[in-house]
């Protein structure tokens, strides 16, 4: 049986994100070349690796099998690479880190920056993802580290305290709302909205909190950063939910009001996880301690 570590990653992207396409683009291989490695792959196992449909790729029972041993294969490496990397400049490690909007947006992007000037031979890879899926993404070994809403969090991790993440409306100044201190969810679904883009975990979780009440947003736009929101709140284009650090940072520079959200959604205590701390590799067991100190 002749595999290689690309092989093993390829499978393992292509099974993480469902797609044969988005697998290749994240393996950084053309779509014929990662078709071929997975053919190859099954033809030397004698069975289906995955089960192919309209709407992508899930592993067959054979494929989860592989699936497990990947994961443990490439932690392995990583574990090598990392330690190896105190020895040797020329060793890189990388670490993976899944988090909700709030943390990618707000509370990492400074930490990052000193441990990555730092650590120059770490790199880090970012993933947005709801608060439910990334605990489920740290239990299969998807990721090294996890930044979650502790309420969304499954069983069997461990867990420290990171920050306290408070969602608000975010309002124009002379709006007729911007002199209150708290307003309802449910009383906004009648407002004009500025939202993210589809899939990020901040839009994922407010459409939900809508759904929840039998209702969609009203979107007028959708923007790439909560930036952006707060500069087409500020505009008048519509309102918009983001963390009240967001505000906090444009309110000197935008004419833009924050008004606290009553439902107990609105705010969260974020959790720093992990699988098992002692046995990150040594790039990611690094930044995990630079976060939890800074927690």
């Amino acid at each position: 049986m002749r595999f290689d570590f690309t092989d093993l990653r390829l499978f393992l992207h292509v099974t993480q994100t469902g797609s044969i396409t988005r697998g290749a683009e994240r393996a950084h291989l053309a779509l014929a070349s990662a078709s071929a490695r997975i053919r190859g792959m099954e033809a030397v196992l004698g069975v289906p690796l995955l089960k192919r449909g309209r709407r992508g790729v899930e592993p067959t029972d054979a494929g989860r099998s592989l699936l497990d041993h990947s994961r443990i294969v490439l932690q392995q490496l990583e574990t090598m690479r990392g330690d190896l990397g105190t020895y040797s400049r020329g060793l890189k490690g990388s670490v993976r880190i899944v988090a909700n909007t709030s943390a990618l947006s707000e509370h990492l992007p400074a930490l990052l920056a000193h441990f990555l000037a730092a650590n120059p031979t770490v790199d880090v890879d970012l993933e947005d993802r709801e608060s439910p899926a990334i605990g489920a993404a740290i239990k299969a070994g998807d990721a090294d580290i996890g930044i979650a809403s502790q309420a969304a969090l499954v069983p069997g991790l461990e867990c420290q305290p990171f920050r306290t993440d408070r969602l608000v409306l975010a309002v124009p100044a002379d709006h007729r709302l911007a002199r209150k201190r708290k307003v309802s969810f449910a009383d906004l679904l009648e407002l004009d909205f500025v939202g993210l883009p589809r899939g990020t975990a901040l839009d994922e979780h407010v459409a939900m909190q809508a759904a929840r009440l039998g209702r969609a947003l009203r979107l007028r736009v959708r923007v790439k950063s909560l930036d952006a929101v707060c500069a087409m709140v500020a505009a008048g284009v519509g309102v918009g939910i983001v963390p009240e650090t967001t505000v906090l940072r444009h309110r000197r520079s935008l004419p833009i009001a924050a008004l606290r959200l009553t439902e107990s959604w609105s705010l969260r205590e974020l959790t720093l996880i992990v699988r098992d701390s002692r046995r990150l590799p040594r790039p990611a067991r690094l930044l995990y301690e630079a976060l939890r100190r800074k927690g």
